[in-house]
C-alpha cells in the first residue's frame, strides 16, 4: 500500500487575514483532507473555517502535538499516512516547522519515507525580514533571548556586534507581554547608530514596521505590549 502525503500548511498570522494569506492551492487541498496533525485545534479549526473548508469539521480527525501531546512519541500520529491518507500539519500561526515544533513531525516524516509537501501561507520571520530593507542574503533567527535581563544585554550586544562583522541581519522575538522590557533593553545596550526595525501585528489592520536608528527610536518609543512583534538588528 502506498503513503499518504504531509502537507504543511500555514495558518494566517492575525484575525481576518486569511484572504490575503492563503493561496487558492491551499483552500483546494484542505477540501481534500480528512486528517491534520496540529499545534493548538482550536486556532487550526477556524483557520480551516476561514479559508472555506467545505468538508463538515465533525467529519475531522485531529490530533494535537502540542507540548502536553507528544511525551507519548508520534507513531499515533503516522497511522494515516502510513495507510495512504493525506494529512495537513498545521502551525498555531505562520508556517508549520518554523520556529515550531511542528519540525519533529517534518523529520519524522521523512525517516519514514513520507512525502512532505509545503504550501505557499505566511511567515513573519519572512515577511519581517522583506519589509526590513535589512540584508535578505545572509540573515539569522535566533527565536526567544534571555529573560535575565543582564543575560539579554549580554545577548543584544553579541547579536549587534554579529551583524556588524558578518553585515547579517539578526531578528528575534519575544513573548508579546515582555516586548516593552526587551525593547528597553535593545534601546540601552545598542549603539545610536546601528539600525533596529520593529515589524509588529504582522498581516493585521494593526501592522506597524518601521525602520530607525536606535538613537531615532529613543525619541518615539513604540508601545508592544501584547502586540505579536519581531525585532531586527542590522549594522551596514
Amino acid at each position: 500500500m502506498s503513503q499518504g502525503t504531509l502537507f504543511l500548511i500555514p495558518v494566517p498570522l492575525a484575525e481576518n487575514s486569511a484572504a490575503k494569506s492563503l493561496t487558492p492551492f491551499l483552500v483546494d487541498t484542505i477540501n481534500q483532507i480528512h486528517e491534520y496533525i496540529v499545534e493548538n485545534e482550536k486556532a487550526a479549526r477556524r483557520c480551516l473555517k476561514e479559508a472555506g473548508l467545505k468538508i463538515p469539521q465533525s467529519e475531522l480527525i485531529i490530533h494535537d502535538y502540542g507540548k502536553h501531546n507528544r511525551d507519548s512519541g508520534l507513531g499515533e500520529f503516522f497511522v494515516g499516512l502510513e495507510s495512504g491518507k493525506c494529512v495537513g500539519l498545521m502551525s498555531e500561526a505562520g508556517c508549520p516547522g518554523i520556529a515550531d515544533p511542528g519540525a519533529e513531525i517534518v523529520a519524522e516524516a521523512h525517516k519514514r519515507g513520507i512525502k512532505v509537501v509545503p504550501l505557499v501561507g505566511p511567515s513573519s520571520i519572512l515577511l519581517a525580514l522583506m519589509a526590513s530593507g535589512f540584508n535578505g542574503q545572509s540573515f539569522a533567527f535566533h527565536g526567544y533571548l534571555p529573560i535575565d535581563k543582564v543575560e539579554r544585554c549580554k545577548r543584544v550586544k553579541e547579536l549587534e556586534a554579529a551583524a556588524e562583522r558578518l553585515k547579517q541581519t539578526q531578528l528575534f522575538i519575544e513573548t508579546p507581554f515582555r516586548n516593552n522590557s526587551l525593547l528597553e533593553d535593545v534601546l540601552k545596550s545598542c549603539s545610536p547608530k546601528t539600525r533596529l526595525c520593529i515589524a509588529c501585528d504582522i498581516t493585521a489592520d494593526t501592522e506597524f514596521i518601521k525602520t530607525l536608528t536606535i538613537a531615532d527610536w529613543k525619541k518615539q518609543i513604540p508601545d508592544l505590549h501584547k502586540r505579536p512583534t519581531i525585532f531586527l538588528l542590522f549594522r551596514s
